[in-house]
């Protein structure tokens, strides 16, 4: 196995560790401070740590791959991860209309601000090392769990917007409106890797395919 291959596993797996502790977390604090946001926040570590195990699948065992084979692995691994990003779009749209329709305010606590804070320091270098790996490898479902990155740390954003809003000025509001507008991203980039095989990763990788390499040692 290449030493981009061991690079995208390790941060595979520190994705799920950390998204796993980051949703327990958040939605124990959203039992205790009754905020469907906080409980939003945490499904989404959930589905980003389902992001997370689908990349341990795709860059597991490419010792001795085909390129036709690793090929078909990565177009199924690349919907996939475009599914997860549906699916957490139809959970942010359905918490946030539910808060604005029965005006769900949560109680004033500081838990959402500081997971937030968190978050929006360990999600942009992750995204940044997904990223950078993603083009060396030249894989676009990598690229797209890197975007699943992205938009956990926009989700970060809006906590933290919505939760200090709320928390400092009593505008509860402002998180699920912005929840939607995440949601909006989600669903165009889902629909981008079902239907192109592809999200925003380097111009060569979306032009010129995705080169496998079959032996682990290159």
């Amino acid at each position: 196995m290449s030493a981009l291959h061991v690079k995208a596993l390790r941060l595979s797996y520190f994705t799920v560790i950390y998204n796993v502790f980051e949703g327990a977390v958040s939605v124990v604090f959203a039992f205790v401070a009754g905020s469907s946001a906080l409980m939003g926040f945490g499904v989404d570590s959930f589905v980003e740590s389902l992001s997370g195990m689908i990349m341990i699948w795709r860059f597991s065992r490419t010792s001795n791959v085909s390129i036709a084979a690793g090929e078909r692995k990565e177009k199924v691994a690349i919907r996939l991860v475009g599914l997860t990003l549906v699916i957490l779009a139809g959970y942010v749209v359905y918490e946030s209309c539910m808060m604005l329709y029965f005006s769900e305010s949560p109680e004033r606590y500081p838990a959402g601000i500081l997971i937030a804070i968190v978050s929006l320091i360990v999600m942009p270098i992750l995204y940044v090392a997904k990223r950078r790996t993603a083009e060396a490898l030249r894989s676009r479902s990598l690229a797209a769990d890197a975007t699943q990155t992205l938009a956990c740390m926009l989700l970060s954003m809006a906590l933290l917007l919505g939760s200090g809003l709320h928390y400092f000025a009593g505008l509860w509001q402002a998180d699920p409106i912005a929840g939607l507008v995440i949601a909006a991203f989600l669903i165009r980039e889902g629909y981008k890797a079902w239907t192109e095989q592809h999200l925003c990763c380097s111009s060569e990788a979306s032009a010129g395919g995705m080169s496998m390499v079959s032996d682990s040692g290159k």
